[in-house]
């Protein structure tokens, strides 16, 4: 059985604000996001207490100049926020189009093969298995080939030399329709149709790298940071003559509110890392092994085959 990681994505009700807040110190970008706060509410508290101290720490800036800043300031977080959510969402909609089209392989294979030829049937159904958990590895950190099933005696060991493990795969399960062709088990029209499903998996593969390859331009978001930092360091005294000590909680709240925002764009904008919030690609990759191998008849290890239904999920 394969180690299960710790690091775990958060799994809360949306309507159920309680549990989503029982949830709040579990996320890593809260408690960096906490931790800055703190040091706004510091540096609030200085500015704060000198203006009382020293009258000439007490500057009043223009109110209507502030308001203009922070209007200019939400319309770049709402962009900065809806850029980043698209990502995220586009690479969960593509895993969603692998997961349907493995199974559709899987139906389309399972129909043709004779019942008895299990060994076509486990040959197949490894084969299709590790195409998730090769692309999983890929985007991520590196292939993890201890996860991978042999195919064939030495199968594994041979994608270690691949660069890119999931156009090997790709390339082998065409192979395959090629031989059952040849073989008479499926007819050209046949081929046809499992071709839909099998030039899927390299288009997800395809706009998964897209994605990852492609962030969200460092000058512009080096420009958020910076406008941000300076709205926040501005803050105070706008404040001060209106709510006196009061200016240093308001501060902080608006401190949580700006950098908050920042953060989860931050997390999100990159779906196929391994923060709390990113995508469960383990789990998902584990999801079309299970259903593969039930669809392809084929005995898959009970602990491997609940590590598709696991009552958490894994993001590592």
């Amino acid at each position: 059985m394969w180690p299960v990681s710790n690091s775990l994505m958060i799994i809360y009700k949306s309507t159920d604000w309680l549990d989503a807040l029982r949830h709040l110190s579990a996320s890593d970008v809260i408690r960096q996001l906490l931790k800055r706060v703190f040091f706004v509410g510091i540096y609030a508290t200085v500015i704060t207490a000198g203006a009382a101290e020293f009258e000439r720490l007490n500057t009043v800036i223009d109110k209507e100049f502030f308001t203009f800043l922070g209007i200019m300031l939400s319309l770049l977080m709402v962009f900065r926020t809806n850029t980043a959510y698209d990502r995220f969402y586009e690479g969960r909609r593509v895993w969603g189009e692998l997961v349907n089209n493995c199974r559709n392989l899987a139906v389309l294979v399972n129909a043709r093969l004779p019942a008895d030829d299990m060994a076509t049937r486990t040959y197949f159904a490894r084969l299709l298995s590790n195409f998730p958990i090769a692309l999983d590895g890929h985007l991520r950190r590196g292939v993890r080939f201890e996860k991978l099933e042999d195919a064939t005696p030495g199968h594994v060991d041979q994608l270690r030399a691949i660069d890119h493990v999931p156009s090997c795969i790709a390339a082998l399960i065409q192979e395959f329709f090629e031989h059952l062709l040849r073989q008479g088990v499926i007819l050209p029209e046949h081929l046809i149709t499992f071709q839909r499903h099998h030039e899927t998996l390299l288009d997800v593969a395809g706009v998964c790298e897209r994605i990852k390859g492609t962030p969200i331009p460092f000058s512009y978001s080096f420009f958020i940071k910076g406008f941000i930092t300076v709205f926040i360091l501005i803050m105070p005294f706008n404040l001060l003559d209106t709510y006196q000590w009061l200016t240093v909680p308001i501060t902080m709240f608006g401190a949580y509110a700006l950098l908050g925002v920042e953060m989860i764009g931050d997390e999100i904008e990159d779906p196929f890392g391994k923060d709390s919030n990113d995508l469960p690609l383990t789990q998902i990759s584990n999801l079309i092994r299970a259903n593969v191998h039930e669809i392809m008849r084929v005995e898959l290890d009970k602990e491997v085959r609940e590590l598709a239904d696991l009552p958490y999920s894994v993001v590592f």
